[in-house]
C-alpha cells in the first residue's frame, strides 16, 4: 500500500504492517518505506553506530534520502570528526541543522553550562526546536532506536505514527551485537568512543560510561534520571515542546 500521509494508515493497517515486520530484515522496512514514500523522508543520524548502519543500507535503495545530523555545538571532537569520514566514505546527502540562536547569544542569555543547570532547556534550544524545524514537510522520518537501548524503548515498533509523522525503526528488534556485526561485515569504521568503553554518545558535557550493563544509555545524563532528550518525543500528543524560548 502507498500512502503520502500518516492519516492514510488505519491502527489495524499498523498492526498488520509490524506484525509483518517483525520476521522482515532491516532493508526489507526501509524497502518497504521508499516505495511507500518516495519524497519527503529523511533519516536522522547521530553517528553512532545505528545511524551510520542504516545510511549504508539505504544507499542501494534510497541513496538521496537526506541524513539529519543535529550539531549541537557540544559534541566531542571524535564524533564530528567520525561524522566527515563516514560522510565521505559513503557520499551521504547531509544535512546539518543546529539552533537558530548563536552560540554567542545562548551563552549570554542562559551560560555555557545550561546542561548542568537545565539539561532539558538545554536539549530543547540546541535538538528539539532545530528538528522540529527540519520536520515540517516530511511524511516519514527513519531512525536508529532499538528496544534493548533503554526502558524507555522497549515498547517501540517497527513502524507507528508520532504526530503527522510516520516513525520507522528498522533495527527496532536488533541487538547492539547486531549492528556490530554488519559494520565489520561491510568493513565501515568504527566510532572510536565505543572503543573507548561508550554504549551510548551524545553531548560530551551528558555522557560518561554506562553505570550499568543492562542500559546503554545510562551514561546519558548520568547524575539525573533523564534518558531521553525529547527529540523522539516532540510530535507525541500532549507533549509540552513550548519551553520557555
Amino acid at each position: 500500500m502507498a500512502s503520502n500521509s500518516a492519516a492514510a494508515f488505519t491502527p489495524e493497517e499498523l498492526d498488520a504492517l509490524n506484525e509483518g515486520f517483525e520476521t522482515a530484515t532491516p532493508e526489507q522496512i526501509l524497502g518497504w518505506a521508499a516505495t511507500t514514500f518516495p519524497t519527503d523522508m529523511i533519516l536522522t543520524c547521530s553517528f553512532q553506530h545505528e545511524g551510520v548502519v542504516i545510511a549504508h543500507m539505504l544507499r542501494t535503495i534510497r541513496p538521496d534520502v537526506p541524513v539529519v545530523f543535529i550539531n549541537t555545538r557540544f559534541h566531542f571532537k571524535e564524533t564530528l570528526e567520525y561524522r566527515d569520514a563516514i560522510v565521505k566514505l559513503l557520499g551521504l546527502n547531509l544535512r546539518e541543522i543546529g539552533s537558530a540562536m548563536s552560540f554567542e547569544d545562548f551563552k549570554a542569555r542562559h551560560g555555557q553550562d545550561l546542561y548542568n543547570r537545565d539539561p532539558d532547556l538545554c536539549c530543547k534550544i540546541n535538538k528539539v526546536d532545530p528538528l522540529l524545524e527540519a520536520l515540517k514537510g516530511v511524511k516519514a522520518w527513519i531512525n536508529g532506536r532499538r528496544r534493548d537501548q533503554a526502558d524507555t524503548r522497549r515498547q517501540i515498533r517497527h513502524v507507528d505514527l508520532q504526530g503527522p509523522i510516520v516513525k520507522i525503526n528498522p533495527l527496532a528488534h536488533w541487538k547492539s551485537k547486531d549492528t556490530f556485526r554488519y559494520l565489520n561485515a561491510h568493513n565501515l569504521p568504527l566510532n572510536p568512543l565505543f572503543e573507548k568503553g561508550y554504549t551510548s554518545i551524545g553531548c560530551e558535557p551528558c555522557t560518561s560510561l554506562p553505570l550499568s550493563d543492562d542500559d546503554e544509555r545510562s551514561g546519558r545524563w548520568a547524575s539525573s534520571g533523564k534518558r531521553e532528550c525529547g527529540i523522539h518525543t516532540i510530535l507525541d500528543p500532549g507533549e509540552d515542546t513550548s519551553g520557555s524560548d
